[in-house]
């Protein structure tokens, strides 16, 4: 019998690209505070808001095979979330100009029935150009990123901002690492392709 797949996540994003893999699959909402720990470093905050995500769903759905996953833009210790407001997106995007900012995805599998976790962070270094306000305005008039860690929404048109992305996945920087995922599954004893 093949075990209930859940998505701790809301966002479009996951969800489209959780689809590709073609596993039938519930979404549930997770009730998690996105703060990050003082001191915590940006890697450990993806990797734990990605398995608080999954835990926080588990009691809901307790003999499924979870997916947390999360998030965090840094360069060193300085953050890139989601804006929220144009006027963050165009701080974020300036702040950003010339920069290499490196996107944390933390990925959880949990397995509620055993309480048993897989985690890994998968990391994509991205390379801005140097942007010029007229750019910044252009593109945040023609693109919805407010919900989009670091405004960059590169499975848009934010990849015309960007000079490179170096990474094992590139489906990390839109949100779930499904080479990471796949893997996951399969020691999870989930048959895929």
């Amino acid at each position: 019998m093949q075990r209930i797949l859940v998505l701790a996540s809301t966002s479009p994003y996951r969800r489209e690209l959780l689809q590709r893999l073609q596993l039938p699959f519930e979404v549930a909402a997770p009730e998690v505070d996105e703060s990050a720990l003082p001191g915590e470093a940006p890697e450990a905050t993806a990797l734990r808001l990605a398995e608080s995500k999954a835990r926080a769903v588990a009691a809901a759905f307790p003999d499924a095979l979870i997916i947390g996953s999360d998030q965090v833009a840094a360069v060193g210790d300085e953050r890139f979330g989601k804006p929220g407001t144009r006027a963050n997106a165009r701080n974020q995007l300036r702040a950003m100009s010339g920069r290499e900012i490196v996107f944390h995805t933390g990925l959880c599998l949990l397995d509620a029935a055993s309480g048993a976790a897989q985690t890994r962070c998968v990391d994509i270094h991205v390379g801005f150009r140097e942007l010029a306000d007229a750019e910044i305005e252009s593109y945040l008039d023609k693109e919805d990123a407010l919900n989009c860690a670091g405004s960059a929404k590169s499975e848009g048109l934010g990849i015309s901002l960007l000079s490179y992305l170096r990474g094992d996945d590139p489906n990390a920087l839109i949100g779930l690492p499904l080479i990471a995922l796949c893997d996951m599954l399969r020691k999870a004893g989930l048959a895929l392709p």
